[in-house]
């Protein structure tokens, strides 16, 4: 482990003109036997392993610019925050790495958690807080791109850099002392979802389930993609080699780790509360898949017997039996191993009949919520495998049997699959922000709908007229589909939570939303909503441009006066106007509200009959010039 030496450093900068070239202010040094202090930080402007040890040889104009930089600033006040309380050595990852060794990266990303684990005390330096305080609830006015709190608690590094060290002192801005974990982690709880328990005493103490850790990672952020799955690590106790470039094969890779580790089946439990998971892979693509399992325990092996008899009560699924062999056949849940044929595993399953369709079958885990209900997994027979899948139908009203099962563990080719690209730049203009998506993150600007029945909803917020709408894009069994939800937005109520209830609402009206849908690809599609309080209306406007794809656009159009139905309509290249100013663009094999449509046929009725009775007499009625 390399250190600076804080004197050293501290030294060289307040005589940086009279510095030897050859001072040496970096230290190999044994992390187990050194006294040292460590930092947690947003990176910025930072400063290198090279511009730190050759510091000196640069000219002056150089060394200039990299003294100016806010990442060597942050580096002095480290400095002089340790020498205050007595730590001779720091330890900062912009510097203390030599990146250029991918040899020497990879062991420092295998050994960061135990790093900071040993550290005496660490500086969580918050660059975006003005306040000596954390804000008591959500600021989005200040942080905006950060779901109203602070950046550091988005970024997917710092997790560990939270729960790891014994001690964590937090700073504003200004380095002004906020307070510290242990006096702070009420508050923290409330920011993180990490319960208070290990916020306190570490990861030992309260044994979180898999599923658990995952979901405080759901929200986080990392610049490579390979991160995500990087910077939890140490908190599962494993460890792999690096290999930026693999995408989002990292995140697999660590779960199969994890699964030669550990026994505990909420690895499986994504989206327990989720009506729409994707087919393929019992493995998660990604932490946000684990966004809702912030109460997910793993049930041992010796009391899960109980709690399976609870479940065959409870679904009226006959006679259990012989509850001595239910015990004995339950002993093979201590162990599953991935292999390439798949995850090899013993599950207790019942049949879901499906007469036209190969086997498939609700496996329940061995892991539960914190009602004590029991997690089940739909699984589709493929070949000698099985893929996570999704049935709404009833299982066979017999007790489950113990099944040996082979899981498949990577994504297969799925020829349902479907990509939408998303164009909302235009709800900038209108002060709104894309908060995120529900129940899984996206990257760029492409929705893939990656099972036959799935669902993603986005949410955007203004903060200045506190009113927000969520955008569904969803397919059902083949058939894509869109809509929009608006909403009062509420500071007490995070995103996240318009968000589940928005998807529960679509997701269960599903089968409506794709009845609704254009039968011709030519065909344009538009669903909009009322923004509450104003004249406005949130717009999402669905095409197909070419054989495969579909855009969806999302703007902010005056509301026409009516948000109860959809509309939907053919493009002319002629359209005529009617003398009270409507196209006949908008109404064009139009399945437009009904109780609108009336109205606006009453009103153009009276609108004719004053117009006929200023007519000269012998002259053509105004309905003979061609508007129908």
């Amino acid at each position: 482990m390399r250190l600076l030496d804080v004197n050293a450093m501290l030294d060289r900068e307040k005589d940086i003109q009279r510095a030897r070239p050859s001072a040496e202010v970096l230290k190999e040094l044994d992390h187990k036997s050194a006294s040292y202090a460590i930092l947690s930080h947003r990176w910025g402007a930072e400063v290198s392993y090279e511009e730190v040890t050759g510091l000196m040889k640069m000219d002056e104009g150089d060394r200039e610019e990299v003294r100016h930089r806010d990442g060597y600033k942050k580096i002095i006040r480290s400095c002089q925050q340790a020498m205050r309380d007595g730590h001779g050595l720091l330890w900062v990852d912009t510097c203390c790495i030599n990146k250029q060794s991918s040899a020497e990266l990879s062991e420092a990303i295998n050994s960061m958690y135990q790093w900071y684990r040993d550290a005496q005390v660490c500086y969580a330096y918050l660059h975006d807080l003005d306040e000596s305080a954390f804000p008591a609830r959500p600021d989005h006015s200040k942080f905006n791109s950060s779901n109203g709190w602070p950046e550091w608690f988005l970024r997917g590094w710092t997790l560990q850099e939270l729960i790891s060290p014994k001690e964590v002192q937090f700073f504003n801005k200004d380095w002004v002392s906020i307070g510290d974990k242990s006096s702070l982690a009420l508050r923290l709880e409330k920011i993180t979802q990490i319960p208070y328990g290990v916020l306190k005493d570490g990861l030992v103490s309260s044994s979180p389930s898999v599923a658990q850790i995952m979901s405080w990672a759901a929200a986080r952020k990392t610049t490579r993609v390979e991160d995500r799955a990087y910077s939890l690590l140490g908190l599962f106790g494993v460890s792999m080699p690096m290999l930026y470039g693999e995408g989002e094969k990292a995140f697999r890779r660590l779960q199969l780790e994890i699964i030669r580790e550990s026994n505990d089946y909420s690895i499986f439990a994504w989206n327990p509360t989720v009506k729409a998971p994707r087919y393929g892979s019992v493995l998660a693509d990604d932490p946000s898949y684990f966004g809702t399992c912030h109460n997910i325990q793993k049930v041992e092996s010796d009391a899960f017997v109980d709690y399976l008899i609870k479940y065959i009560e409870k679904h009226e699924l006959g006679n259990l039996g012989n509850e001595s062999k239910l015990r004995k056949a339950a002993q093979q849940l201590s162990v599953f191993v991935a292999t390439n044929a798949g995850i090899q595993i013993c599950l207790p399953v019942m049949r879901i009949p499906h007469p036209d369709s190969p086997p498939v079958f609700r496996a329940i885990l061995a892991c539960s919520d914190n009602y004590g209900n029991l997690i089940t997994l739909d699984l589709a027979s493929r070949g000698s495998s099985f893929d996570r899948a999704f049935s709404q139908g009833e299982v066979a009203k017999t007790p489950p049997e113990f099944m040996a099962l082979y899981l498949t563990h990577h994504q297969v080719a799925d020829p349902w699959h479907c990509g939408l690209t998303l164009i909302d730049t235009s709800v900038s203009y209108h002060g709104f922000v894309p908060c995120g998506t529900f129940p899984r993150g996206t990257t760029g600007n492409v929705i893939t709908l990656s099972s036959r029945a799935d669902l993603i909803v986005t949410v955007y917020v203004n903060y200045s007229t506190q009113s927000r709408f969520a955008v569904g894009l969803g397919k059902y069994f083949g058939r894509e589909w869109v809509h929009v939800i608006c909403d009062e937005q509420d500071d007490h109520k995070p995103w996240l939570s318009f968000a589940e209830r928005a998807y529960d609402a679509m997701w269960n009206a599903s089968a409506q939303h794709a009845e609704r849908m254009p039968n011709s690809p030519s065909e344009n599609f538009i669903k909009h909503a009322h923004l509450p309080r104003s004249i406005w209306a949130a717009t999402v406007v669905w095409g197909k441009p070419g054989r495969y794809n579909s855009n969806v656009t999302v703007d902010i159009k005056q509301c026409p006066g009516c948000c109860v139905a959809s509309h939907r309509w053919t493009i002319n290249s002629a359209p005529q106007r009617d003398p009270d100013g409507t196209s006949q663009r908008a109404w064009q094999g139009g399945t437009a509200c009904m109780e609108r449509r009336e109205q606006f046929e009453d009103i153009r009725k009276h609108f004719y009959a004053i117009v006929n009775m200023h007519q000269p007499t012998g002259t053509e009625d105004v309905r003979s010039h061609g508007v129908q």
